[in-house]
């Protein structure tokens, strides 16, 4: 790919008018290439516009020089609309506010890059919502909803988004800037006689909804579910006297109200280009509920849900066997999966109901009971427990598209929607092809409105696999045919199902499709080769016959993914990675908005680095470095990555290759070693150390030749490390019961009050305690790349810990990102050594070892009751691998009442912070939600992470206890620690 592209002058003239960025670069093209479909297709160049007036220049040059332009979002499309050779307009990054509100009327007024649920979290004051909820929420903006025209799990309750359509400011594709609304027949008439774009596409359409009409009535599918083609249906109900088709009674507006922002929504940018929408508003439900159906089969599941709906469900959502298996796989999801899981059922339905008292709920969920549908029947009505539900379904796409190897659950006949006594039927049928030509298939979605997601599982590397989908596709579309169904109900038609849409929709409608899209584009610039005149839909393929990786000497053990390549390519492009309203991934862009500092950036250059779309040394380039560095290693896609892509890994192998061809730098070999430093510099030297750190000559002299910044305060050494204390109070205690606690570098030689504080809060539980403090578990070489020496470190430590480990004896530890190494990172430094998982199974968190024997009546310890509050800050490690509700609960033990922090990663990550050319991100990072948390807290604040309490300290002066300092001195008749 070429670092510019073939058309300068358009950029040139971009770069004269635009106030925002842009970017022709080689990387930047490869960022913007894909979506969350099975495509790939190079931008032309990107366009980050910061004002309004940046997207009409756009619109206008692209005009002037015939260039196709494509408005995206959060480019989460699953049918390929969200990628086009064309100029990209983000519109993600600036044009994303709320432009005016009016809860009287409930409405809202809102800029296309806005996120659903930054929409929502806004809207929660007023006591209303955006009704539609697409899985995607987290991340989806309000302009690709818009465009794509999407619903999502209470689509029987609020249907589709053009339902909720008020008004739309758009440019036409010449720039014109025109807005949309609602029109009386008087208002129209007017229109019509506008000279210019906006005076042809008035009079285009109302030719069409005259001429058209009947055919418009007679070929658009019945089923209310629907978004493909274009939404004609939605104007010819303005002609008097004239029955329309059959809407469902959530339709907006008066009878005889043409309005072409019904059209704009759900044309995926090819009609218009949308720069602000005013939607409507639902109230939020007072109260809700749900039933966990259980069921031994899919079929038995699906057949249910015509009775189900007769209770009067909000919405009816399947959770089938792949979902439900994937998840216990997936650490953060199995501990939700466990809250509402009875057994092992195949399939479940997610039933919910919405009231205004529980008493109505719980009457509802009665009648549902009565009926004795399933196997088991789960209540949670808390609203606690019902959001770890829904937070299991809403990555059950990312749960099939998280199968490693080659054979993917791919989309393209996956936004089917039929009527529901049709359901069980469509899709035993559609299964029994697939698996006659040796395809599996896998299944989610929203059962109540009879759209069940099918994925095949094919390999789009192989030229006959490949062959397979048009085959299905075709099959599909004859059995919708058959039962009055919808091809696209909610992903839009994209490249994947636009191909075929003559076929479905019938020639006569498809012209009218064709018409409409020519009177509002007569030079095919908007997003061309979407709903109407498209390529076939295996072209432009991610992968393809065609595609292959370099061959890589591979460091760590990939085989588990099927090589470096598999890993990397398990990024399926849905682009959760971009969420910014809650959990840790992915803490750099949620500070920077970058698409390449996102986890799905990172993988789209990596996998075009291995498959040659980009230059041959870029794997080890100084541009592929710039994309790593941001990747703090928090481990939080391995948790919250529905596909499990696992960028710390890959970010590792990454640098082990960088560094063999550009060297390791001094700064990196410094912080890898920091145990032995650690070593020399505590004890008798520790006050000439510190006192040296802190001088100013040497602070400047780290920034500037090493780049530690001299903003920071570094560590302070202790004149004693907890290894030596271990040394003098360790107590003859034969006959008690042992466990081994792990001696971390800093919490040994930096803060060994912490160790203390562990040792004699076992202790006084009635353990002897036994101490290892014998080198470094490998963190610091893991996180900058030095590969032959974490393995060493790893082995060193295993060889140490295993015999504790032959014994029975738990190895217990404090530092969480320390404990991540032993039970996750040594599996795949050693993966020939059995003796890793033996010691992974034995080591935990001292907060979990003492919850563990809390819960087996065990603990024979009494507290203080502390009657306060303390704000809890997990640290990242903790919360990809673990959680952090050992940690929450220990406190609670001491009377606590814990309030933890929806926090992300507090900026620190390790070395990171200190590191002069990220000091800034990095409290950007901790300014986000942790330092305004600590701020405006009352009472003690709790950190698991060193880094995390250096961070909080620096960020607000607050100084963090670990849980387990807290603990200890809540122990009655307690005595002060040494």
């Amino acid at each position: 790919m070429a670092d510019t592209t073939p058309f300068p002058d358009i950029f040139d003239e971009l770069n004269r008018r635009v106030d925002g960025e842009v970017r022709t670069d080689a990387y930047s093209r490869v960022f913007y290439s894909t979506d969350a479909s099975i495509y790939s297709i190079p931008p032309l160049g990107v366009l980050i516009p910061r004002t309004v007036d940046d997207v009409q220049a756009a619109v206008e040059i692209a005009a002037a020089y015939r260039i196709p332009i494509l408005p995206r979002g959060a480019g989460s499309s699953l049918a390929g609309q969200a990628v086009n050779a064309a100029l990209v307009i983000d519109m993600s990054r600036h044009l994303d506010r709320v432009l005016e509100v009016n809860p009287e009327e409930r409405w809202v007024r809102v800029q296309p890059g806005l996120v659903l649920d930054e929409l929502n979290i806004f809207l929660e004051s007023y006591g209303l919502q955006f009704g539609p909820d697409p899985a995607s929420s987290n991340r989806a903006t309000m302009g690709g909803i818009v465009s794509n025209n999407s619903t999502g799990s209470h689509s029987i309750v609020y249907g589709m988004t053009a339902d909720h359509v008020l008004e739309t400011g758009v440019f036409l594709s010449d720039g014109t800037k025109v807005h949309f609304a609602g029109l009386s027949e008087t208002e129209l008439n007017r229109k019509l006689s506008l000279n210019g774009l906006e005076g042809d596409v008035y009079r285009a359409l109302n030719a069409i909804r005259t001429d058209g009409a009947e055919t418009i009535r007679a070929a658009t599918p019945r089923h209310w579910r629907r978004c493909g083609g274009y939404n004609l249906d939605r104007l010819i109900e303005a002609v008097p006297g004239k029955a329309g088709l059959t809407m469902p009674s959530f339709k907006l507006g008066p009878p005889n109200n043409f309005n072409i922002a019904s059209l704009v929504c759900g044309a995926e940018g090819t009609l218009a280009v949308i720069h602000e929408t005013k939607l409507n508003l639902e109230p939020i439900p007072r109260k809700t509920a749900l039933s966990i159906v259980h069921f031994s089969s899919l079929r038995a599941a699906l057949s249910a849900v015509p009775e189900i709906l007769e209770t009067d469900p909000s919405a009816i959502e399947l959770l089938d066997h792949i979902g439900l298996t994937r998840s216990k796989e997936v650490p953060a999801y199995a501990r939700l999966l466990k809250t509402f899981i009875e057994g092992e059922p195949n399939c479940v339905l997610i039933t919910e109901f919405s009231g205004d008292t529980e008493i109505e709920l719980k009457a509802k969920m009665a009648r549902l009971r009565e009926k004795q549908i399933g196997d088991a029947l789960v209540d949670r009505i808390k609203p606690e427990d019902q959001m770890k539900v829904w937070q299991v379904r809403k990555v059950a796409l990312g749960f099939l598209m998280s199968v490693k190897g080659d054979f993917k659950p791919v989309p393209f006949i996956e936004d089917a929607a039929v009527p529901v006594e049709y359901l069980a039927d469509y899709i035993q049928q559609v299964e029994s092809f697939c698996n006659t030509i040796g395809t599996q298939v896998g299944y989610y979605a929203h059962a109540s409105a009879g759209c069940l997601h099918v994925r095949p599982l094919v390999n789009t590397k192989a030229a006959h696999e490949i062959a397979k989908m048009p085959s299905i596709l075709e099959f599909s579309v004859a059995l919708l045919g058959e039962y009055g169904g919808a091809l696209s109900s909610e992903h839009g038609d994209g490249r994947a199902r636009s191909w075929i849409n003559e076929r479905f929709f019938g020639k006569d409608l498809y012209a009218l499709y064709r018409q409409t899209k020519h009177a509002f584009d007569p030079q095919n610039l908007l997003n061309p080769g979407n709903i109407v005149d498209s390529a076939h839909m295996t072209d432009h393929l991610r992968f393809g016959p065609d595609y292959t990786t370099i061959s890589l000497a591979e460091h760590l053990d990939f085989s588990a993914d099927f090589g470096f390549a598999g890993a990397v390519e398990m990024c399926n492009g849905a682009g959760i990675c971009r969420k910014r309203t809650a959990g840790t991934m992915c803490p750099s862009f949620m500070v920077t908005r970058e698409e390449e500092h996102s986890t799905r950036g990172r993988a789209n250059a990596l996998r075009a680095a291995l498959s040659g779309a980009l230059p041959p040394d870029a794997l080890t380039g100084k541009r592929m470095y710039e994309v790593m560095d941001l990747c703090i290693e928090c481990k939080a896609c391995k948790a919250e990555c529905p596909s499990g892509v696992d960028m710390a890994k890959i970010k590792f192998e990454f640098l082990v290759h960088y560094h063999a061809e550009n060297g390791v730098p001094l700064r990196s070999k410094l912080f890898a070693g920091i145990s032995r430093m650690s070593q020399l510099a505590s004890g008798p030297l520790a006050p000439i150390v510190n006192g040296l750190a802190g001088w100013r000559p040497v602070k400047w002299g780290l920034d500037r030749f090493l780049g530690i910044s001299s903003r920071r305060h570094l560590p302070a050494f202790a004149g004693k490390s907890f290894a030596k204390r271990y040394a003098e109070i360790k107590t003859n205690a034969s006959g008690r019961d042992q466990v081994v606690l792990f001696a971390d570098t800093v919490n040994n030689y930096n803060e060994p009050d912490v160790l203390h504080s562990a040792y004699e809060l076992l202790e006084a539980a009635g353990f002897e305690v036994l101490l290892h403090a014998r080198g470094c578990c490998g963190r610091p070489m893991i996180s900058k790349g030095l590969h032959a020496e974490a393995v060493e470190a790893a082995r060193s430590t295993v060889e140490a810990l295993y015999p504790f480990v032959e014994r029975g004896l738990p190895v217990l530890g404090l530092e969480p990102s320390c404990l991540s190494a032993l039970k996750d990172d040594y599996t795949y430094l050693l993966p020939a050594d059995p003796r890793v998982l033996a010691l992974a199974e034995a080591v935990e968190s001292v907060e979990e070892f003492i919850v563990g024997l809390a819960d087996k009546g065990r603990l024979l310890l009494e507290f203080e009751q502390l009657d306060e509050d303390i704000l809890l800050h997990g640290h990242c490690h903790q919360k990809a691998i673990s959680g952090t509700s050992a940690t929450r609960r220990v406190l609670a033990l001491a009377g606590a009442r814990v309030k933890e922090v929806d926090s992300g990663c507090c900026g620190m990550a390790g070395s990171f912070g200190y590191e002069s050319e990220h000091y800034e991100i990095s409290l950007r990072m901790g300014e986000r939600r942790l330092f305004p948390a600590i701020r405006g807290h009352v009472g003690p604040a709790a950190a698991t992470g060193v880094s995390c309490r250096a961070q909080i300290a620096h960020g607000t002066g607050v100084h963090a206890q670990h849980p387990v300092q807290i603990l200890r001195n809540a122990i009655k008749n307690n005595r002060n620690i040494i």
